[in-house]
């Protein structure tokens, strides 16, 4: 059976969006999930399920979640390798820009359009900047970072897409606990 990892979308940040992670795990197996396991709390799964559509885990998925907590909570799925090739692009921009402050990926659950890319991209400078590859915005900042600024250029609306982040060191850590 296949094996993904899953991103959740806007839990643990309130008092009202509170998804515990043996909450999490109850629902993943509720939805046909197997060896499933969590990273730290804020929506991190891997899973193993039958389902071989990416499009079908994400709403076999949603849909446990919801019956769960009574909110939706949008998933984002990758597959394992697909999670070590967006480690190492992390990695490979990381490299290029070592004056970085923070790098934030954003995980989207399409990739957008090529025109919302462009106009995206276009909006950074030497210091800050936004790139997308695929199905992930990269959101470098560079010196003069302001702490709690996570994210200065509204990446998901402005891609249109449905996206949650997670800093670099989340995205490298599970890609080589879990790949």
């Amino acid at each position: 059976m296949p094996t993904y990892v899953a991103f959740l979308r806007a839990i643990n940040l309130g008092p009202n969006r509170k998804f515990p992670k043996a909450d999490i795990v109850a629902a993943t197996e509720a939805a046909g999930g197997t060896d499933v396991r969590t990273h730290i709390n804020t929506g991190n799964v891997r899973l193993t399920i039958g389902l071989r559509s990416r499009a079908k885990v994400e709403a076999a998925l949603e849909n446990a979640y919801e019956a769960q907590t009574g909110f939706a909570v949008p998933t984002i799925v990758f597959t394992p390798a697909e999670l070590v090739a967006i480690a190492e692009d992390a990695r490979a921009l990381g490299a290029e820009r070592p004056d970085l402050e923070r790098h934030y990926l954003y995980l989207l659950k399409q990739e957008p359009d090529p025109a919302a890319i462009a106009a995206m991209e276009q909006r950074g400078d030497d210091v800050n900047t936004v790139v997308v590859r695929g199905r992930v915005a990269h959101v470098l900042l560079g010196p003069g970072y302001v702490a709690g600024g996570v994210d200065p250029y509204k990446t998901e609306r402005g891609l249109d897409v449905v996206a949650t982040n997670r800093n670099v060191n989340v995205v490298t850590t599970l890609a080589e606990k879990w790949a």
